[in-house]
């Protein structure tokens, strides 16, 4: 379940970096969203890691 969780955060951040990078006419209104995306990815990638390191299974 955490291999899904983190690779869901990588798609997040990979995304948000679309987002900001692309031209494309049909994400034109979504490019504002760019820095919720790489942000909402890193903290929860953030929040996988750390807790993995406090209570590994």
């Amino acid at each position: 379940m955490v291999q899904i969780q983190v690779i869901l955060a990588v798609l997040f951040i990979v995304f948000g970096i679309f987002l900001k990078q692309t031209n494309h006419s049909g994400f034109a209104g979504s490019k504002r969203f760019w820095k919720m995306f790489v942000i909402l990815g890193s903290v929860i990638l953030l929040s996988r890691l750390v807790s993995y390191f406090l209570h590994p299974a």
